[in-house]
């Protein structure tokens, strides 16, 4: 059959003919206007030529897919069993096993008991091969030690288990904010209890270095990446000085990253942690073999209001590290940061992998992202960013030191506050949280669990943690706020969008208006036409935005905002900025004005205040 070409009748473009293009679009803005910036200060440009020195990173097996995981974190072992059997049963190639104290703990674990995985496991196939992938930290580290006993008193040759330990030190430490004793004595114990399953037969890998304190704490791809490398290296370290090769060393080793929304990022992040890997290989004098990388959808994008949402996250980000060439991916369910998921919400989390895999054929090239001009660009430049923070951390004495000396929180929080600020100003969206929210969305099902909460005191010496987040919390508090009020006065804080002109005029503002109150709770109740006041009398409101164009303002904002506070508003904001206009307009009683990139967070927050809320 003759080979059909189906762009063979388009005329053939240039970049020249795109900037055109663009250029007319734009309207006069420069096209530097399309550049945006990572938080490691990367420039990404709108356009990039296709890249000429591109080469597949050696992944997953060409045309393999990655294995499904399903995180099981439900208190109640019985119950965690029916959430494994079912999971197995409907497409999930693995679970992922969440522990007390574990780095992966967001607010429920499976206990740490005998019995707990006895429970849990009932049925499970391990013979079969099935991956399990322990997450657990010091309250529940003997899970490492039960998992073993179990695999043996089934009768099952540790060799043929599929099972990732997940020891990581260095991870609970800097999540719990404890350093249980100095890292010259912790070595020996972690390296022995390592050594000790390597000697029963187990294959591993033992420990992993995980990125995910980083990432939940705020940080960027590059620091994530870095702090994961440097523990890696160190567990490496520590595995040799145990007696180990390093060649059987870098075996015992795997690596856990947070995936997110950004999509490009999130590719390049995952193909740069093999890349560096690699290069720590070489530099021991070691020819680079792949490495095992797990991604897990990350906590830091989940939010508690339009959850639903969530699912379109998990999906960007379980296609991301999917072409990042992770060997595994968890997907969060979408009600997560509510609680413990239902059956519906865990079915969603597993086929939107399965969809990726069985539909959208993800897995059937080989680092699709090669040669992309845009992510070969992206990959290169994490690999050097993370690099030179990599070598800061070795310079201060590696992971333990660093972390003593507040080397990687320090960092992590300047972009923690870079990013709480972007949030603030709305620079940064959460869709259906600070944009597009509805107040009337319905709850989601969620499973009864009490939280498991550790009355044990870590001990050791304190550290400064590295505090996890989600982006959204901020105007999820203003929305408990919200519903506080509704329920103590029997309605929700209210704006009147006082509308002035015709349609034209004010339509785009008092959306935008309305969008930007309702991310804090404050229900935006529109009028326009005749009768304003008598609309704003009737509204219930107190406070009111002018919402218009600058040409309407110019002549009826005044007279506008005078008769809204005769008529009772207590704060009269306008929507748009004010420009010559902002010391007159002031002077009369307007403002606070809403523009893009406004304190959004700041001006919600001030609004509550006025309504004694």
């Amino acid at each position: 059959m003759a080979e059909i070409s189906l762009a063979h009748d388009f005329p053939l473009s240039s970049e020249a003919d795109w900037q055109a293009l663009v250029k007319e679009a734009l309207k006069g803005a420069p096209l530097s206007s399309l550049r945006s910036t990572s938080y490691d200060g990367i420039a990404i440009e709108p356009l990039y030529a296709r890249a000429k020195d591109g080469n597949v990173i050696p992944g997953r097996e060409p045309g393999e897919a990655w294995a499904v995981m399903q995180r099981v974190d439900l208190p109640d072992a019985d119950a965690a069993n029916a959430q494994i059997l079912d999971d197995l049963n409907h497409a999930a190639s693995g679970i992922v096993l969440v522990f007390e104290g574990a780095v992966g703990d967001y607010g429920y674990a499976l206990p740490a008991t005998e019995a707990a995985i006895d429970a849990a496991l009932k049925g499970v196939r391990l013979d079969w091969g099935v991956p399990i992938e322990l997450d657990f930290g010091p309250p529940s580290r003997q899970a490492a030690a039960l998992m073993a006993s179990f695999v043996k008193a089934k009768g099952l040759a540790p060799r043929s288990v599929n099972l990732r330990f997940g020891f990581d030190p260095f991870g609970a430490m800097a999540t719990r904010g404890v350093a249980p004793k100095p890292w010259s004595e912790l070595a020996p114990e972690v390296t022995a209890l390592i050594g000790s399953l390597a000697e029963q037969g187990f294959a591993g890998p033992f420990a992993v270095a995980d990125g995910r304190p980083v990432h939940a704490a705020g940080g960027s791809e590059a620091q994530e990446l870095a702090f994961a490398l440097a523990n890696a290296v160190a567990y490496l370290r520590a595995l040799e000085a145990h007696g180990i090769s390093l060649e059987d060393a870098r075996r015992l080793i795997f690596f856990r990253l947070a995936a997110d929304q950004d999509q490009f990022l999130t590719i390049a992040k995952f193909r740069a942690i093999r890349k560096l890997w690699a290069r720590i290989e070489e530099a021991c004098g070691l020819a680079p073999s792949r490495a095992c990388i797990v991604g897990e959808t990350a906590w830091r994008m989940m939010t508690r209001r339009d959850p639903h949402g969530n699912i379109v996250r998990g999906t960007i980000a379980a296609l991301a590290a999917a072409v990042g060439g992770a060997d595994t991916v968890t997907v969060l369910p979408f009600s997560a940061a509510l609680g413990i998921p239902d059956g519906f919400a865990r079915r969603i989390a597993r086929n939107t992998q399965t969809i990726l895999i069985e539909e959208a054929n993800l897995h059937r090239v080989a680092d699709p992202a090669a040669g992309s001009g845009a992510i070969e660009s992206l990959t290169d430049q994490l690999c050097d960013r993370a690099w030179a923070l990599f070598q800061e951390i070795e310079r201060v004495g590696g992971s333990f030191e660093a972390l003593k000396a507040g080397l990687i929180q320090k960092a992590v929080g300047k972009v923690r506050a870079e990013r709480e600020a972007n949030i603030a100003s709305r620079k940064d969206s959460v869709i259906g949280t600070s944009d597009f929210p509805d107040l009337a969305e319905e709850p989601v099902a969620l499973l009864d669990a009490a939280k498991a909460l550790s009355a044990v005191t870590p001990a050791g010496e304190p550290i400064e943690p590295l505090a996890r987040f989600r982006l959204a919390e901020p105007f999820e508090r203003l929305r408990d706020r919200s519903d506080a009020y509704l329920a103590h006065t029997g309605e929700r804080p209210k704006v009147f969008l006082a509308c002035l002109g015709r349609a034209s005029d004010f339509t785009a503002r008092a959306s935008f208006a309305k969008s930007l109150f309702e991310a804090g709770g404050i229900e935006a109740v529109e009028g326009s036409g005749d009768n304003l006041m008598k609309r704003f009398k009737d509204s219930g409101a107190k406070l009111a935005c002018l919402c218009s164009s600058d040409k309407v303002y110019a002549g009826e904002a005044v007279n506008a905002v005078e008769a809204l506070a005769a008529a009772g508003a207590t704060q009269v904001y306008l929507a748009g900025k004010p420009g010559d206009h902002k010391k007159a307009w002031e002077d009369a009683g307007i403002g606070p004005f809403l523009y893009q990139g406004c304190d959004t967070l700041g001006l919600l927050q001030n609004a509550y205040e006025r309504l004694g809320a």
